[in-house]
């Protein structure tokens, strides 16, 4: 839920953006952005589907809603290859991609099949959740994937009926997390409802209360994330970004 958001925040501060649902046994990308669709193909590579300005590609357009996919690991490699090499993403700026929970066999292929840009993880404060992120960040830069920002999800709880702030989750877990390993803290993003509503609803937030808190949250971090982009592409002017013009980056929960 957070990359599809993050990308459409990237879309609002005017990107073309392409997003791969890379969590290929659990590809639920199409149903927050409300899509049943069937991929086509230009005769030599597979059309994305497109919906709220996003290119899109996800297993999820493959299967059947309940169908498990039982992949051993070089399977799994096959289909990330393939989203990137096979599929025709057309002018893009950036292609985000979301990345399953964990450092297992998605985030090995991805370093072996393109230049990254970068990663940005995705953190709850409480320990547990720090915990794994931290592993995350570990595990990139042992693949030489920067991490290009910490964004802090469920920061905080607003009571609708008299604004009072709750730490359900604790507090500043994942900015002092972002200090301690010198990773730019991009944005923190409170509990709401809605988020979740607009997931299941396939209207996500970006779209359906664009100006809500939690959504002026997604676009702040897109602002900052755009602009740590920017750097490490600078700073590494020589790595070609494939599809032509894009900038992969991903996001991992």
């Amino acid at each position: 839920m957070e990359a599809v958001n993050l990308a459409l925040a990237l879309v609002k501060c005017g990107g073309r953006v392409g997003l791969i649902d890379a969590d290929i046994y659990g590809p639920n990308v199409p149903i927050m952005l409300g899509m049943k669709t069937q991929l086509t193909t230009d005769g030599t590579k597979i059309l994305p589907a497109t919906k709220f300005g996003l290119q899109v590609i996800s297993m999820g357009f493959l299967t059947g809603d309940d169908a498990p996919i039982i992949w051993r690991g070089p399977m799994l490699h096959g289909a990330i290859q393939q989203f990137f090499r096979e599929v025709a993403w057309k002018d893009l700026d950036y292609l985000v991609v979301d990345m399953p929970p964990g450092t297992g066999d998605v985030a090995l292929s991805l370093s072996q099949t393109v230049p990254v840009a970068g990663a940005v993880v995705v953190t709850t404060p409480q320990q547990v959740s720090l915990a794994d992120s931290r592993r995350a960040v570990a595990m990139y830069k042992k693949l030489n994937i920067p991490t290009l920002g910490i964004i802090e999800n469920m920061s905080h709880y607003v009571c609708p009926s008299c604004s009072h702030e709750a730490d359900i989750f604790g507090h500043g877990g994942g900015e002092q997390m972002a200090t301690d390993l010198g990773v730019p803290f991009i944005g923190r993003v409170p509990i709401y409802q809605p988020i979740r509503e607009g997931g299941d609803s396939g209207v996500p937030l970006m779209i359906g209360e664009p100006e809500s808190p939690a959504a002026k949250g997604f676009m702040a971090a897109a602002e900052r994330l755009a602009a740590q982009i920017s750097l490490a592409s600078y700073n590494r002017p020589s790595l070609p970004p494939p599809p032509p013009g894009a900038i992969p980056l991903t996001v991992v929960r």
